[in-house]
């Protein structure tokens, strides 16, 4: 199974897998590196330079790992979401 450039159905995108658990642990260091890095960086300290290079590379990490996975169920939630509207609509319209 593959990281990067899985490819997605709706049903398999909503099961938890192992892309999510990566995604989690990506997004937990981004958040940590960008914030001690930017601190870091502005008292321009070289290890601020250096974690916050390393957290805007988690940040695309995470953004490759999980956007697929996204992307396929947003197709689907966008799909019943306006078979509702026009359900919505076909049953409040008003008739003359």
């Amino acid at each position: 199974m593959r990281i990067f450039g899985e490819k997605w159905t709706s049903a398999s995108a909503d099961e938890w897998t192992r892309h999510d658990f990566v995604a989690s642990v990506l997004a937990t260091a981004s958040y940590f590196l960008v914030g001690i890095g930017t601190a870091g960086a502005l008292l321009l300290k070289l290890w601020g330079f250096v974690a916050l290079a390393a957290g805007v590379l988690s940040v695309v990490l995470m953004y490759l790992v999980i956007d697929p996975k996204l992307r396929a169920m947003s197709k689907t939630f966008a799909k019943r979401q306006q078979e509702f509207l026009d359900h919505v609509e076909k049953t409040t319209r008003w008739e003359k």
